[in-house]
């Protein structure tokens, strides 16, 4: 790609578990990036500077398009760094992949995960970060609640651990789809559990440890260990101030063709029309508003003015809404 670090720039978080995947995505990979962090918790005026009001992280731009959601971010990053992508290349693999992609991301296994944040965690006791949590998942986070979903959420991982140890992993293979290093199904099964299994006081050692899941533990320790590998390797990711990110991007071309919107789509929404996508599942508060540039089976592509200049913001199609506003016409 165009541009020093590839013309990547990632907008994270360091104990997002979301970010991680892409993280890991990029370690493993060794792809130049640049990144610019972010509070835990709103306002983030470095991603409002770009006319993104998409509250979740990660967010990564490539030159002047904007990404939302890790699993639109991890696609399109194999797709502009094909050589040594981590993809399934055999039409099982790719189900395998996408199966595991769907139920880590949209089955309610992560929502399940942050329902273990143990109470005596000292970010529990900061009242701006609950109320910001409590705005992105619309549910309570006292610690009386979190207290009370414990059990059924400790039986609902527990399962997962024991579907990966059962069935995936229950041959003795090294990685998911019997490859020889980590690929992206590895992530995709992976991220959640290992992200609770390093959350001191998350898991209760007495129903998740070695003995009970041998096969799942020593998979994590696999993974990390090529990830504490690659590392080192990748190059070191440059670190940029709000300003710096935002003039960066402004000031780059785009890094895809002009889009299109399928005249078949069910949605019946044209070229042009005033629209705002918003996440159905977290952060429903925050809508996106902009002109559709493209729109497919599996992505949605919004024009946004900011500061004189058009971004071009993309959205997956699963767990989005689209919607036509200011009488936006539609042929439906």
């Amino acid at each position: 790609m165009d541009g020093p670090n590839n013309g990547i720039v990632l907008y994270h978080y360091s104990f997002s578990p979301y970010a991680r995947r892409v993280l890991w995505y990029l370690s493993l990979r060794g792809i130049d990036y640049a990144e610019c962090k972010q509070a835990p918790v709103l306002p983030r005026p470095d991603l409002n500077a770009l006319g993104v009001k998409y509250r979740r992280i990660p967010v990564l731009a490539i030159g002047r398009d904007i990404y939302c959601d890790s699993r639109l971010i991890i696609r399109k990053l194999e797709e502009f760094f094909p050589n040594g992508a981590l993809g399934a290349s055999s039409g099982e693999q790719k189900a395998i992949e996408k199966f595991l992609d769907i139920w880590s991301t949209e089955s309610g296994l992560f929502a399940r995960a942050s329902q273990l944040i143990p109470t005596d965690m000292p970010l529990l006791n900061d009242p701006k970060f609950t109320k910001d949590r409590e705005d992105l998942t619309g549910r309570s986070w006292s610690k009386e609640q979190i207290a009370a979903n414990r059990p059924e959420a400790l039986a609902y991982i527990r399962n997962a651990f024991r579907f990966l140890e059962t069935t995936l992993l229950s041959d003795g293979r090294d990685w998911i789809l019997k490859t020889d290093k980590p690929t992206l199904a590895d992530i995709e099964a992976i991220w959640t559990l290992d992200w609770l299994n390093g959350l001191k006081g998350a898991l209760p050692r007495e129903l998740f440890s070695e003995k009970h899941y041998p096969k799942v533990f020593s998979w994590i320790a696999r993974f990390n260990e090529a990830l504490k590998t690659a590392k080192p390797q990748a190059p070191k990711p440059a670190t940029l101030k709000g300003d710096a990110a935002s003039q960066r991007i402004l000031e780059a071309s785009f890094a895809e063709k002009n889009p299109s919107v399928d005249s078949a789509d069910p949605l019946g929404l044209q070229h042009g029309t005033e629209v705002e996508v918003y996440p159905t599942d977290s952060g429903v508060k925050h809508h996106d508003k902009g002109r559709l540039l493209g729109l497919t089976e599996d992505e949605v592509v919004l024009s946004i003015q900011t500061q004189g200049k058009e971004v071009r913001v993309h959205y997956p199609r699963t767990g989005f809404r689209i919607k036509a506003v200011n009488g936006g016409s539609s042929k439906l």
